[in-house]
């Protein structure tokens, strides 16, 4: 048997109120959950974050690496790409009793033998941290991203990005803000506050004879601001009860779009025993999307700039995309048989259509965790990848790929995971409506240490039907992913890490307004042995295979080889 004030899912706790309308983009789609990191993979690029030892409040590991890649398509010719590289990166874990963070960042030169494609920078990177300024009262949060991506949803799809991956560009993403949560005379408070910038570098990239160029994201500036009060059943009342509200809105440079969504409910518990309960809630919401026309030539098409991205009007009047305010409801279950195992499913009326989400996790002991997410929200390219970011614990294992060096989309922790899988689809400008599922494993068994994520999301798009992408109104995406991650400590001195990955990307109804779109296959595995050879000196072995098919351009099957050397200074 369970108390419901011991419950800190759904409406019977203030902490879900203000989720139900704090980043609405994202309520139901947060997969991250709070937990132990898992532990770190040794050496080379395949090495996963700097974990935290019982004995140890903090860990700080800088490195250098130098390597040699190979990487041959095996389909197209054989072509021989190599080049060297040279890397500084930081894993870095701390816990103390105010602070947690956790930061795995690294910035590679790559020094081509093959004239044209060129010398390259990579930069990536994944930090989240929260501060306690007043202990279990205010905290300081924040978090930022730094990985590279795909373009466009319907060209090439490379997973393994070495050498001069196409349709391939450098994301960034970071947030910050106070979060509040605090009792006055009986009464939960919980309040947030967030800003965050996203930046996407791309330029435009070559796509089939007669598709037109995506709305290419440029950056965003987002906010998301929440207060909710209430009280668990119990109090003084036999019901648990909250009341909240929340502003969010996101501004992004592409056609100067806007995305503001206002919203304000009431929730209830009603606990039916002690372990399940029925919760329910009703409000009032208020969304709407709008951008400028572009700047128009003398025939009347849109003029695009030379990075791709369309020219904006600013003296064109606000164009709405999406607009829709009205009664919003749902109701639902909420079953919590342990302190370990928690279900949430609710049905309701949202966006003008019937929703359904819910969320599953279950953490049977230190060893296992498993979370199960579905979600239906409105959202923008940036809030959503903050979103995803927010969502990450505050300790995770943040694997790399060992050709590449760049993070793999899923992480995973204590409590489960996240995968920015369904985010990255592409780098649109325009809002969205995404709804989809996503999961995560992550398991401990002996020397053996395995994470396993997939998902499926469909989106989407908005845009205004007298502006500039007046063709991507309506347009539909949809895509399926898989990840497995597995590392075994062989001995005291060396390791063996392993990924197998998978997506399938479809571009469904509408996309024909872009010409034609295209469906996209991308799979591939790779392998890495690490030996260390002192407490400071490693060398990685790694090799991958990966294949790719996006319909008009040709498929690929990519070999690859590294053998790298790196210095910790631990």
């Amino acid at each position: 048997m369970i108390k419901w004030s011991d419950v800190k899912h759904g409406t019977c706790s203030l902490a879900l109120a203000v989720a139900l309308v704090a980043l609405p983009q994202a309520a139901h789609a947060q997969q991250g959950g709070n937990g132990a990191q898992g532990g770190g993979q040794s050496g080379g690029q395949g090495g996963g974050s700097a974990s935290v030892p019982a004995n140890r409040r903090s860990v700080v590991v800088p490195y250098l690496e130098v390597g040699q890649v190979l990487s041959a398509d095996l389909k197209n010719g054989g072509d021989l790409l190599t080049y060297s590289l040279a890397a500084v990166g930081v894993d870095a874990a701390v816990q103390t009793s105010r602070v947690e963070a956790q930061v795995s960042v690294r910035y590679e030169r790559r020094f081509s033998w093959n004239d044209d494609i060129g010398d390259q920078d990579a930069i990536s990177g994944i930090a989240r941290a929260n501060v306690q300024i007043i202990p279990n009262a205010l905290s300081i949060e924040a978090g930022a991203l730094g990985i590279r991506s795909r373009i466009d949803n319907r060209g090439a799809a490379p997973s393994n990005l070495i050498g001069g991956s196409d349709n391939v560009t450098q994301i960034y993403s970071v947030y910050a803000g106070p979060t509040l949560a605090t009792n006055v005379g009986g009464v939960e408070v919980n309040g947030l506050y967030r800003i965050g910038y996203t930046k996407v570098e791309a330029d435009a990239v070559a796509l089939p004879a007669g598709a037109r160029p995506l709305d290419l994201f440029d950056d965003s500036v987002n906010h998301a601001a929440s207060l909710a009060i209430g009280q668990q059943p119990g109090g003084f009342l036999p019901v648990g009860w909250s009341i909240s509200g929340g502003y969010y809105r996101e501004d992004a440079s592409q056609l100067d779009q806007r995305f503001e969504d206002k919203i304000v409910r009431a929730d209830v518990t009603v606990p039916v025993s002690a372990t399940l309960a029925v919760v329910g809630g009703v409000g009032y919401e208020d969304i709407e999307i709008s951008e400028r026309d572009a700047v128009r030539d003398a025939a009347g098409n849109p003029v695009v700039g030379n990075d791709g991205r369309l020219v904006t009007d600013r003296n064109s009047p606000r164009l709405l995309s999406y607009d829709q305010d009205g009664l919003i409801w749902d109701v639902g279950v909420l079953w919590r048989p342990s302190r370990r195992t928690s279900l949430e499913a609710r049905v309701g009326r949202r966006y003008d259509s019937t929703t359904y989400y819910g969320s599953f996790t279950y953490t049977p002991n230190q060893r296992l965790a498993a979370n199960l997410a579905v979600y239906d929200l409105v959202s923008g390219f940036g809030s959503r990848l903050n979103d995803n970011v927010a969502g990450l614990p505050t300790q995770f294992d943040a694997t790399r790929n060992p050709l590449s060096g760049d993070l793999n989309s899923c992480f995973f922790s204590g409590g489960g995971g996240n995968c920015l899988n369904d985010t990255l689809q592409s780098v649109a400008s325009s809002a969205f409506r995404t709804r989809g599922v996503t999961g995560q494993i992550s398991l401990t068994s002996g020397s053996w240490q395995h994470g396993f994520g997939a998902g499926y999301s469909r989106r989407r798009f908005f845009a205004a039907e007298n502006g500039a992408l007046a063709g991507f109104d309506q347009t539909i995406d949809e895509i399926w992913f898989a990840s497995f991650n597995t590392s075994k400590q062989l001995d005291a001195r060396s390791s063996l890490t392993g990924t197998v990955y998978g997506t399938y990307l479809e571009n469904g109804p509408g996309q024909a307004l872009n010409g034609g779109g295209s469906d996209v296959l991308g799979i591939g595995a790779n392998a890495a042995y690490g030996r260390n050879f002192t407490n400071r000196f490693t060398g990685t072995l790694a090799l991958g295979l990966d294949y790719f098919d996006p319909q008009g351009f040709e498929s690929s099957l990519v070999a690859s080889a590294l053998l790298a050397l790196r210095y910790s200074f631990q």
